[in-house]
């Protein structure tokens, strides 16, 4: 299996609340890669989307741990950040080609 279909099969097993992920999909409108991923990331220079993807995937892994696990730290405005930049990032991964 290769690492995009490793990052293809995990975004597809993403099962989040429906608000959260309403609520992401609402922010992609105004998604800026260089302003905003630096910042979700905490990074001087703009990654790759496929490493910003494998990063983004282990922050949202962390931050769903965080809000199962009912902590008082968990912030829906930062998992909501992540999952907009997560989304976005992974629409700019190559796609694989079908066969005709």
């Amino acid at each position: 299996m290769t690492a995009l279909t490793d990052v293809t099969t995990a975004l597809a097993a993403l099962r989040r609340p429906r608000l959260l992920i309403r609520a992401a999909k609402f922010g992609l409108m105004d998604y800026n890669r260089e302003r905003d991923l630096k910042r979700v990331m905490k990074t001087t220079a703009t990654p790759s989307p496929a490493r910003a993807v494998d990063g983004l995937i282990a922050r949202e892994a962390q931050l769903e741990a965080t809000r199962k696990a009912g902590e008082a730290s968990y912030s829906v405005a930062r998992h909501v950040e992540v999952l907009i930049a997560l989304m976005a990032e992974a629409r700019l991964l190559p796609r694989k080609q079908s066969q005709a």
